[in-house]
């Protein structure tokens, strides 16, 4: 059942997919239509998962699982990659590559290869105070207060 995503408790599950570009607008207005059908009909073993959504930076495709309700299952989990995969593959982008970095130059948002974020932080291209997106977080409270934090606060200090 989709639901509104700042309605999800804090302790929701999120997964969090970064696109290697910025969407257009039509694409961001699809994408959500698109989303916002699979989490209404996205179930595990039958039952309803209560599930929300944003995107943000047009970039960043945030959905959060509500699970003290109903948790997700191995299939329902597989249904919400098998989803993310069509959506790469519709949009020709990559959703999916966990080795790519994405942080804030201003009110920019870039994404680099996990080896030129590195070559970059010993240039000092970048530094321990670039605000870099922490997308291992776990759940919706560790989403709002650390998926986007300076490097030092990351586990990308480990390159400074």
């Amino acid at each position: 059942m989709l639901i509104n995503f700042q309605e999800l408790s804090e302790t929701s599950r999120v997964w969090i997919y970064q696109s290697n570009r910025s969407f257009s607008e039509i694409e961001l207005e699809e994408i959500s239509q698109k989303t916002s059908q699979f989490l209404t009909s996205w179930t595990a073993h039958g039952a309803d998962l209560n599930a929300g959504f944003e995107i943000r930076y047009k970039r960043f495709i945030v959905i959060g699982l509500d699970q003290n309700l109903q948790s997700a299952t191995g299939c329902s989990i597989d249904a919400s990659v098998h989803f993310i995969q069509q959506l790469e593959q519709e949009y020709s982008v990559d959703l999916m590559d966990k080795m790519n970095v994405s942080y804030k130059q201003g009110d920019f948002v870039a994404y680099k290869s996990l080896k030129d974020f590195k070559t970059m932080a010993k240039n000092r291209a970048v530094s321990k105070k670039t605000v870099v997106f922490n997308n291992l977080v776990q759940n919706k409270a560790e989403y709002l207060e650390h998926w986007e934090v300076p490097a030092s606060e990351s586990w990308h200090s480990r390159f400074f």
